[in-house]
């Protein structure tokens, strides 16, 4: 008698709890005619991880306390030659202010590898002019050491539209032409997203680049479409990670100061 009243008293309960269960669900998808849960200010409120707190420069174009000096006009520490990485970078420093490409040295690069960063740098075009087109107060900042964000002298020098300085090179041109003339500083401030890969090598995100020259935006979250090369369309061949930033000899003797880069 025990096994089977045990056995009547296990049917009543799985056959209340299957009722309960259906009477659940016949009503799962009516909503309650008031909301159990009325939102709240807090709940919207992020407080944790708190944000970093840094100390912005107090003139701006300076650079803020995060960031990384590449150069501040004292020396070429940051920099080693591109031609032999065991070599210090072959420019010269002017006026303990600004550096100067010595034509047939080479690019230099950074000692440092970035993936995505903000850079300011300032350039300026050779105070003689000698040339038109490629040839004037040409140079470029290479991101990852593999796209270029070009440098020219564009003041009243007419040349192909994603040739000129702001552009992308020969990927995109810049929105407008705001360089100021040779005897003038040109300021770059840009945000670089660097590109991520597949497992498998191949591309999920392009880089993308926003661009102000001068104060002026030139390039808007711009995708960079791949590589640059001279000749050829652009592509992203082979996968790669974070790498150095460099800046182009290209027999001109442009001048750099005041270079610096934040990780982001």
């Amino acid at each position: 008698m025990k096994s089977k009243n045990f056995k009547n008293s296990f049917f009543m309960i799985a056959l209340f709890s299957a009722t309960a269960a259906m009477a659940q669900h016949k009503y799962v998808n009516t909503p309650p005619e008031v909301s159990p849960m009325p939102m709240k200010p807090e709940m919207t409120e992020i407080w944790e991880p708190e944000v970093k707190v840094i100390t912005p420069a107090k003139t701006l174009g300076s650079a803020p306390s995060d960031a990384i000096i590449l150069f501040d006009g004292k020396n070429l520490d940051q920099w080693v030659s591109q031609k032999d990485v065991n070599k210090p970078a072959g420019w010269k420093i002017v006026d303990k202010d600004y550096m100067e490409v010595v034509p047939g040295s080479g690019a230099i690069q950074t000692k440092m590898a970035f993936g995505d960063c903000q850079l300011h740098l300032e350039w300026s075009a050779p105070d003689v002019v000698l040339d038109g087109g490629q040839a004037r107060g040409n140079s470029g900042v290479f991101f990852q050491n593999r796209y270029e964000l070009q440098i020219l002298d564009s003041y009243n020098n007419r040349t192909y539209n994603n040739g000129q300085a702001g552009s992308i090179y020969k990927d995109h041109p810049p929105l407008v032409n705001a360089v100021k003339t040779p005897l003038e500083w040109n300021v770059y401030d840009v945000i670089y997203t660097a590109p991520r890969f597949k497992a498998d090598g191949r591309i999920d995100a392009p880089a993308r680049i926003t661009v102000f020259l001068n104060g002026v935006l030139v390039q808007n979250n711009t995708t960079i479409n791949g590589l640059t090369f001279y000749i050829g369309l652009h592509n992203y061949p082979s996968s790669h990670g974070d790498d150095v930033i460099s800046l182009q000899d290209h027999d001109s003797k442009n001048q750099f100061r005041n270079i610096w880069i934040r990780k982001l």
